[in-house]
């Protein structure tokens, strides 16, 4: 229901200890089957006391990180993706923002269990003018000059700023420009990297 990027506790030490103990023999083991990966990974990770431990794997980005990444990526990314097909991107070097950017998920009332599609979603305007806001449409559909709700996960609202604090603030004051009363989102999103950066 939300992400944020950078993660203090993905410091460079746990990087190198998730590329070691998970990505790195997962690509190997599919090389040695005689089926190579080239492509997005996405590895969903869980980081408690002894360290990584991996909980699932996506070929494809997720929306809210991917949005993440994608506010806080200053190189372009398609040289990239061209990279990765052609076999060339440990020789790829990513430009990356210092800042941090924050994705807070807009959903239907009752996701992820029965909800209703067709409700009118006003505000979207002024909530993108926000510094440092974009809002991202997962499950809406235009009718006519109205934009509706067409699904579960409705909007990504992210932020970005030069502290968790600041684009956790930004992505929440967007939310509240929101008037789409059959719609909510969770209110906690990176409260634990509020509280480490205090």
């Amino acid at each position: 229901m939300g992400a944020y990027s950078p993660a203090p506790i993905f410091d460079a030490a746990m990087q190198q200890r998730t590329m070691d103990e998970i990505i790195l023999p997962t690509v190997r083991a599919m090389a040695e089957a005689g089926t190579p990966f080239k492509g997005v990974l996405y590895a969903g990770l869980m980081i408690g006391a002894q360290g990584p431990k991996i909980f699932e794997y996506n070929c494809r980005f997720g929306d809210p990180e991917c949005q993440v990444l994608m506010m806080r990526l200053k190189s372009d990314i398609v040289p990239a993706l061209i990279a990765s097909a052609d076999g060339g991107l440990k020789h790829f070097d990513l430009r990356w923002s210092n800042d941090t950017a924050l994705t807070v998920v807009m959903a239907a009332k009752g996701y992820p269990d029965a909800y209703q599609k067709g409700s009118e979603i006003r505000g979207l305007d002024a909530a993108g003018k926000v510094e440092g806001v974009q809002i991202f449409h997962a499950g809406t559909k235009p009718d006519g000059k109205r934009v509706l709700a067409n699904g579960g996960r409705v909007l990504n609202v992210s932020a970005i700023a030069p502290t968790v604090e600041e684009a956790r603030a930004r992505a929440y004051r967007a939310v509240d420009l929101i008037d789409w009363p059959e719609g909510f989102c969770r209110r906690d999103i990176a409260w634990r990297a509020v509280g480490r950066q205090k």
